[in-house]
């Protein structure tokens, strides 16, 4: 019996985030989202707005047994820039926050340690502004936003900033790919 988790992560556009989990082996499906914030059911426009408080999510359900919460943990970290507040890019407001909402005590924990692990190696010039919240208020994004640079590869935005952080994840995590 497999030992299915969820997790969900706000590492700026979710479109560049979902891209990637979706080719990490253990991962069964990657949802992108809204979280965090106190409107009920946002659509994408309204939190684009910056007023929801909402961040852009993705929630990954995966099996433990084949990949660690720690493992997507050094995966969110080394495919965004956890430094900048409200900030990935170009993508600029605190709906492109670095956050992680926890599911579980245990994912709070795991994640305060990975970061202060982060922290004391110096692994950043910069001190991470990663957010570490429980899960709350989320919801699922719109279906257009669902697999988006798969159903989208023409897209300007995906050929220029998806596609090359999915080639830097591939290159740098080829052992870990599906």
């Amino acid at each position: 019996m497999a030992d299915i988790q969820t997790a969900t992560f706000g590492g700026g556009c979710f479109w560049c985030t979902e891209a990637v989990f979706l080719e990490l082996r253990g991962v069964q499906s990657v949802t992108s989202g809204y979280a965090g914030g106190h409107v009920a059911n946002p659509t994408y426009e309204q939190v684009c707005t910056k007023t929801t408080g909402h961040a852009e999510v993705i929630q990954i359900t995966y099996d433990a047994d084949e990949v660690s919460y720690e493992d997507l943990l050094e995966i969110f970290f080394q495919t965004h820039d956890p430094t900048t507040k409200d900030r990935q890019g170009n993508d600029v407001g605190p709906q492109y926050r670095s956050a992680i909402f926890y599911h579980s005590p245990q994912q709070k924990e795991t994640a305060e340690a990975f970061i202060q692990k982060l922290t004391d190696a110096g692994t950043f010039a910069d001190p991470i502004v990663t957010e570490v919240t429980e899960i709350n208020n989320y919801y699922p994004a719109e279906n257009y936003h669902q697999d988006y640079l798969a159903n989208n590869p023409g897209n300007p935005y995906c050929a220029m900033v998806v596609r090359p952080k999915v080639d830097k994840f591939r290159k740098q995590f080829a052992d870990r790919l599906k």
